[in-house]
């Protein structure tokens, strides 16, 4: 007997940005499982489900109460914002898939993809992804700072667009403007750049500014911070980065 468990990547947070996948999933399940704010998202729509929860820094308790849920035979959901594979949930349930390995009753995992903050935030202050981009979360509560400051540097000498994840937090107040530092060896201070706060959410704060103004920008965990590449430009106060179409007119 094989039973499945979703990992649900809900997008932003309103339904209205949630695939029609996604909650037609979520309709069906007995339990859904997330951390609270997520659910918090969810709204009343899924009231009638089995909600759990668990804090900041428990995602491997998380993960295993879906899997226990999903042996007692109940319909199991995870749910992530944004893309459960960028940042997720995802790749831990699967490091964790071969410890819950039962001949009687085989667990299959399905990853059920959401529109991540980069591609929501993106459509909010312009097209500032339209060529080649990269993504760098700036928390390094799970990576070495170390390693951010080789990728930052990496991707400012390549030309990459950027998004920034996890820009900042009370205890990395700071983060952004040291992210900024680091790469003003490749990046000029005039480049387009650019935020968007609580995207798809109440109180969504959207700022065009440049590379300079960007250091002294005051940024949250709920931000995604957007660096333009050398051809990045700034139409109708939006941020713009061409893919080269008229090239070919």
């Amino acid at each position: 007997m094989t039973n499945c468990i979703y990992i649900v990547g809900m997008g932003p947070g309103k339904g209205t940005k949630m695939t029609i996948e996604a909650r037609a999933i979520l309709k069906e399940m007995d339990t859904i499982i997330g951390y609270q704010v997520y659910l918090d998202l969810l709204g009343e729509e899924y009231s009638d489900k089995e909600l759990i929860s668990t804090p900041m820094k428990k995602e491997v308790e998380r993960c295993r109460i879906c899997y226990e849920k999903a042996l007692e035979g109940k319909k199991v959901a995870m749910v992530c914002s944004g893309d459960a594979g960028i940042y997720g949930m995802a790749s831990l349930m699967y490091e964790l898939l071969q410890e819950y390995s039962n001949p009687n009753k085989k667990i299959k995992l399905r990853v059920v993809p959401g529109i991540t903050a980069a591609i929501s935030g993106a459509a909010e202050i312009g097209a500032p992804l339209n060529h080649d981009f990269c993504v760098i979360s700036l928390s390094d509560l799970l990576t070495p700072w170390e390693k951010i400051e080789k990728r930052l540097k990496a991707a400012a000498y390549a030309d990459f667009a950027i998004a920034l994840y996890n820009p900042s937090s009370k205890k990395r107040s700071h983060y952004l403007e040291k992210a900024c530092i680091i790469m003003s060896e490749y990046i000029e201070n005039t480049r387009p750049c650019g935020y968007v706060k609580n995207i798809g959410r109440e109180g969504t704060e959207i700022k065009v500014c440049s590379f300079e103004e960007l250091k002294n920008e005051k940024v949250d965990m709920f931000t995604t911070v957007f660096i333009g590449n050398s051809c990045t430009k700034i139409i109708d106060n939006k941020l713009i980065t061409p893919r080269g179409y008229k090239k070919n007119e």
